[in-house]
């Protein structure tokens, strides 16, 4: 045999070809047009896998979008790890900023841009990748392996609760690793130890039964932009502290290690501000600016409405206002107790004159944490330290992805995040890329993490 090494510099165009492949399929989960295609993403990820090696490859159907399954389960004694990853993208939108269309891929240099190349389609071909290397390059896997890809993530894996739950029994595993992350730039790695929960709640308000002409109502009824105005001002100080009662009462409090562990990291925030174009940043008072976006929990206000929104000026009084609203939460903090809070808070600071619902939106997510010193991470810090050559940061992330906590909390394993995109490459944005050399280092990554997961198992 040749050795995954030898095969995997072998294969590389190959490998590379079938990236390109992939990120042409229009996979967008939140687009009902597009159902068709992300299906067709799932049956292609079924067959690339059968391809690679690994048996039992399906496509699974849930409620909504598919997932797609398969194994490896001939190494006796050793662990078994399910590899998670998601195949579905944001839309491109808007189009017209793309320098390329979207799902044309296109190299340039060392960048592949196409929408999906860094999220999450880079990252998720790389574990079968680098699967069939070791199975054709050694002729076995050094471990169990599961692979499970879904296609609902970006709108937050609605069916897969309930599916991961249907079928625990399949699923079994001693660990998770998840495609679906990032290291901290080219050529440094970074465990990751938390990831923020997430709710989301539509606030809808209504004055009159219809819009009336302000010359003759205004002053006499309550104008609902000003009731939603109200509301979502009562909800955070002006120092920036969130101010829905009850909201803090279960916040894990940072430890002094806690701290330390960020301090490290690499920040700075005038840096930070030329890079997103602010003069000054702004936040919860008492924390550091990584400490309020990875380890402190947000009310973020993602869109308000009401009235006139067209050219020239309209004398209206609305008749209805609203707002959406999505919170990110840390460990303790669970997503139904804070969207009661929330309910609670609009109750009580509704203007008189006014009536507001409050609906809330699928896709919640618990917080997720992991042990800095599982003995996982332990491998996988072992690994980057080798790939980079130099130790990794233990960092948290304000970003949600709700199969961690599905994981936890039905199967009861960990799950390690394993992704290779970096946060310069535009995700969720026009001209989103992924660097080939993070997909060859997340190839070599993976292969590395296996043999360190056979040689030492996950004890103790």
């Amino acid at each position: 045999m040749m050795g995954w090494r030898a095969y995997a510099r072998k294969h590389r165009d190959r490998f590379l070809a079938d990236l390109m492949d992939f990120l042409r399929i229009p996979s967008v989960s939140a687009l009902p047009e597009h159902a068709g295609d992300v299906r067709r993403a799932a049956q292609w990820i079924a067959d690339r896998m059968t391809a690679a090696g690994i048996e039992g490859a399906k496509v699974m159907q849930t409620g909504g979008h598919p997932v797609v399954y398969g194994e490896w389960l001939h190494a006796p004694g050793k662990p078994t790890v399910l590899l998670y990853g998601h195949f579905d993208t944001q839309p491109a939108d808007p189009i017209e900023l793309w320098t390329n269309p979207p799902f044309e891929p296109t190299i340039v240099g060392d960048r592949i841009y196409a929408r999906g190349a860094a999220d999450p389609k880079g990252n998720m071909i790389i574990p079968i990748l680098a699967v069939e290397a070791m199975l054709q390059g050694d002729g076995a896997l050094p471990v169990n392996v599961k692979l499970l890809f879904e296609g609902q993530e970006e709108i937050g894996s609605p069916e897969i609760p309930e599916f991961v739950r249907q079928h625990r029994d399949l699923l079994s595993c001693d660990l998770a690793l998840s495609s679906d992350g990032s290291q901290f730039s080219e050529t440094e790695g970074q465990i990751l130890v938390a990831r923020k929960g997430l709710c989301g709640v539509q606030i809808d308000v209504q004055g009159p039964r219809s819009d009336m002409h302000s010359g003759t109502s205004g002053g006499a009824v309550q104008n609902p932009i000003y009731a939603v105005a109200y509301i979502l001002s009562s909800m955070r100080s002006p120092d920036g502290k969130i101010a829905i009662e009850g909201f803090f009462d279960n916040v894990v409090p940072l430890t002094e290690d806690d701290r330390a562990l960020i301090a490290v990291v690499p920040f700075d925030d005038d840096e930070y501000k030329r890079q997103v174009g602010v003069d000054e940043l702004f936040g919860e008072p008492g924390y550091t600016t990584l400490e309020r976006a990875w380890a402190r929990p947000t009310v973020d206000l993602n869109g308000v409405w009401g009235g006139f929104q067209g050219e020239g000026s309209k004398t209206v009084l609305p008749a209805r206002a609203g707002a959406k609203i999505t919170c990110r939460l840390v460990p303790n903090q669970e997503p139904e107790e804070i969207m009661s809070l929330i309910e609670a808070h609009v109750a009580r600071f509704t203007p008189k004159g006014t009536k507001a619902v409050v609906t809330r939106q699928s896709g919640t997510a618990r917080p997720y944490s992991i042990p800095k010193d599982h003995p996982a991470n332990r491998l996988a810090h072992a690994v980057l330290e080798e790939v980079y050559g130099k130790p990794p940061y233990y960092v948290r992330i304000g970003g949600t992805i709700p199969v961690t906590g599905i994981f936890l909390d039905i199967l009861g394993v960990y799950t390690v995040s394993f992704g290779f995109s970096l946060s310069d490459e535009c995700v969720h944005a026009p001209d989103e890329f992924f660097r080939i050399s993070s997909w060859d280092r997340g190839q070599l990554a993976y292969c590395k993490l296996f043999e360190r997961l056979s040689e030492k198992g996950l004890e103790g």
